[in-house]
């Protein structure tokens, strides 16, 4: 995951095969859902965008494979297989999928 230079890091965590195993979707899911997140499974293809926005809950977007920008404020990060980020409801975000490979992405959320 890279976080670009100048900019404060955003909360964000990363798998760790020697503690959770292989990166599974399930595997993956389960550490969510042990966090208190509901999640959903996501794929998105090469050049998907998504604007300024917010959301009334507390989410997680976690990416399985490809690699996704968030921006978050003013800080922006590269999410790829196994990272995720943690968004607070109300935090004006965006995300993009970068680069030629779809990607495929748990949203999680918590509070609704």
């Amino acid at each position: 995951m890279a976080v670009a230079a100048g900019e404060p890091a955003v909360l964000t965590g990363h798998w760790d095969e020697a503690l959770d195993g292989p990166l599974t979707e399930a595997a993956l899911g389960r550490k969510l859902a042990a966090m208190g997140y509901r999640v959903a499974v996501y794929a998105y293809p090469p050049g998907t965008r998504f604007p300024p926005h917010t959301h009334a809950v507390d989410k997680v977007d976690a990416v399985l494979s490809g690699r996704l920008r968030i921006t978050l404020g003013e800080a922006a990060v590269v999410l790829e297989a196994g990272d995720w980020v943690e968004v607070p409801a109300g935090a004006v975000h965006t995300a993009e999928v970068v680069g030629e490979d779809p990607v495929v992405s748990l949203d999680a959320v918590r509070g609704a």
